[in-house]
């Protein structure tokens, strides 16, 4: 009973530890967790609410079996129903046994962090009336290439046992798993009520399953695929959804790599008129994109696709359709991305919507702070912007003088290689620091930067909560005194004390790991690349961040003593993932051997002998099944 209380805390962020004891025993006693949306900033991005009023039906013989004192469990289970944060449902099921069964009654939302922390069965023994369910997979360095396609997080076992326990289930947010055409088959198949699925960085499905979903799901509200990896299986995925008016009110397949039928795709926007959101794959137009939006001037959200003409040129005498019209008339337009292949021709047509933006997301589009100026200086509500660093440390200059209202700014790199000077730098940094006071969220790409720039933003922004500074260059200095960046991660660490998020990068030494132990206290999730002189560094931040639940490393100096000095945190994180650092077998047998709830993944490169000390990558997870029994060749599981 004990394990099936900790579910829910193994599978997700959270301030208490899981309990150490995870044997068998009584039920818990009173001692005993490249998206650009227009929704508000929410640091992570994993904090969605637990459960929302329902009402499942549930038998007199579930009452009489369970609960002695019916009527106090009912007033209970009513109470209940309104408690949404999943931490707060945790801790209302640590009070005592009928707490505990009512919680799980009343829980419809399943969040499970890491799809291996728990079993499929498991959930569904602990919570009966699920409707909706966030899954999670490979941990998010597999999006650089740093993990072998078929790892695993597969879904097929997860829906086979969903399908059976769930019935009633309306909702499928899957993140970076591997999902199969039958895996969507059966989903649609088996729940004649669903109404949402949204797939994050997922993969190994093609149109052929997209197929199934149009077809069956008739009830279906949302079907939003976001950086995600679909196969052309020659099938014509957007015909098949139902004939006469539908419940749709977001479609998103700009990550779709192959042609669509535009006719099916503007009869099925024609006849959706619940539909918001709205975005676009390449191999649409901005001619067909005109002609949507005649369709749906309801939309609030837009992907607009390629944005630029056809590769087929139009006819002779074919005058040009009326785009700044077309803008004008979405008069609810707040969120625009897409520009996959944009002609900048065509910018002044968005002018008319530049005002009522809250997002804007160019990180697809080259264009330069001249062509970008025009369009941000109305976007006086902008509070989230994506772009690449194309639009130089100028244009920043021009997102600053403008955006008063910035809470999240993420620049992208066009080129990506270490040894070419990247146009964005501690210039754009420092202006956006001094123009953008309220911004809580920061990635950016560049090739130099100084303290000084980063010690800025640590001053102006106060409301940080999350701080990913990647300067590509490998061991980089402050390239204007040529000393490590140490004081300006330092510093915010110590002046940004809503801080949750760290990216490092640059020449550090174990003095910024230091100061990142010593003021961190709220971090949850830490990258750190190429960085670090020595064992220490590692060590000052498992000792230091009590809330630590993700920690990234790659290519830094950390051993085993660095790996040795968490044993008393890692049952309280999600994963801990070391590669390309100086671990060896021997030092990651022992990890394995002292924390047998701790799942020790050991995974070779396609060169690599099994025998070799060395280790190339450590992926180490909590979890309450043990090893999984789905690892491939190239995995060895430590016990």
């Amino acid at each position: 009973m004990r394990q099936d209380l900790t579910v829910q805390q193994m599978s997700e962020d959270d301030d208490r530890s899981p309990p150490l004891d995870l044997r068998c025993g009584a039920a818990p006693s009173i001692n005993k967790a490249r998206n650009c949306s227009g929704e508000a900033v929410s640091g992570s991005g994993s904090s969605t609410s637990s459960s929302k009023p329902v009402s499942v039906p549930v038998t007199d013989t579930e009452y009489q079996s369970q609960y002695p004192d019916q009527v106090l469990e009912i007033v209970l289970e009513n109470v209940l129903q309104f408690l949404t944060s999943r931490r707060d449902r945790n801790a209302a099921s640590l009070v005592c046994k009928s707490w505990w069964r009512a919680e799980a009654l009343t829980r419809s939302e399943l969040f499970i962090g890491n799809c291996y922390a728990v079993s499929p069965d498991r959930a569904r023994g602990r919570f009966r009336r699920v409707r909706s369910v966030v899954l999670k997979g490979k941990p998010r360095f597999a999006d650089f290439n740093l993990m072998p396609p078929d790892w695993g997080a597969h879904f097929g076992p997860w829906v086979c046992v969903l399908a059976n326990a769930y019935p009633w289930l309306e909702k499928v947010y899957l993140k970076r798993m591997s999902i199969t055409d039958d895996d969507l088959a059966l989903l649609a198949e088996s729940f004649s009520g669903f109404k949402e699925l949204t797939l994050v960085c997922c993969e190994g499905f093609g149109t052929c399953g997209l197929a199934f979903i149009a077809s069956k799901c008739r009830q279906l509200r949302v079907l939003d695929l976001i950086e995600t990896e679909v196969t052309d299986d020659e099938v014509d995925w957007i015909s098949l959804f139902p004939e006469g008016e539908t419940c749709l009110e977001s479609l998103i397949f700009d990550c779709v790599d192959c042609a669509i039928n535009f006719e099916a795709l503007e009869k099925l926007v024609a006849r959706s008129p619940f539909l918001r959101k709205l975005r676009l794959n390449r191999h649409v137009s901005i001619r067909q994109l005109y002609r949507l939006m005649v369709r749906a001037p309801q939309l609030t959200h837009l992907g607009t696709g390629k944005y630029g003409p056809a590769e087929v040129a139009q006819r002779q005498g074919d005058t040009e359709p009326d785009y700044i019209a077309a803008f004008a008339a979405c008069k609810s337009l707040v969120c625009l991305s897409g520009f996959r292949e944009i002609t900048p021709d065509y910018l002044s047509a968005i002018y008319p919507v530049c005002a009522n933006l809250t997002s804007l997301n160019f990180s697809y589009a080259t264009i330069t702070a001249d062509q970008l100026k025009p369009v941000i200086c109305n976007c006086h509500k902008l509070q989230i912007f994506w772009a690449l660093d194309s639009i130089c440390d100028e244009g920043l200059q021009a997102v600053a003088a403008t955006c008063k209202e910035l809470r999240e700014l993420r620049v992208f790199p066009m080129n990506a290689q270490e040894d070419v000077e990247g146009p964005v730098s501690e210039v754009g940094l420092q202006a956006i620091s001094e123009g953008c006071r309220k911004l809580q969220s920061i990635l950016y790409f560049c090739q130099r930067m100084t303290n000084a720039a980063v010690i800025a933003m640590s001053s102006n922004c106060l409301e940080l909560e999350v701080f990913r500074l990647c300067i590509m260059g490998r061991h980089r200095p402050d390239h204007a005194t040529g000393e490590a960046m140490d004081e300006g991660f330092g510093a915010i660490v110590r002046n940004c004390r809503k801080l949750t998020r760290l990216a490092v990068s640059g020449l550090l030494t174990d003095r910024a790991f230091g100061y990142i132990g010593k003021y961190g206290k709220l971090i949850r999730t830490l990258s750190v690349a190429f960085a670090g002189d020595s064992d220490m560094g590692l060590k000052y931040v498992l000792e230091g961040c009590p809330k630590l639940q993700k920690l990234e490393i790659r290519d830094s100096p950390f051993g085993d003593a660095a790996l040795h000095s968490g044993l008393h945190h890692y049952y309280n994180m999600r994963f801990l993932w070391m590669s390309s650092c100086r671990l060896t077998r021997q030092g990651c047998q022992e990890i394995a051997q002292a924390m047998p709830r701790l799942v020790v993944e050991v995974i070779r490169s396609d060169d690599e002998e099994e025998t070799d000390n060395y280790v190339e990558t450590l992926y180490m997870y909590r979890s309450l099944e043990g090893p999984r029994h789905d690892a491939p060749k190239f995995v060895t599981i430590l016990r």
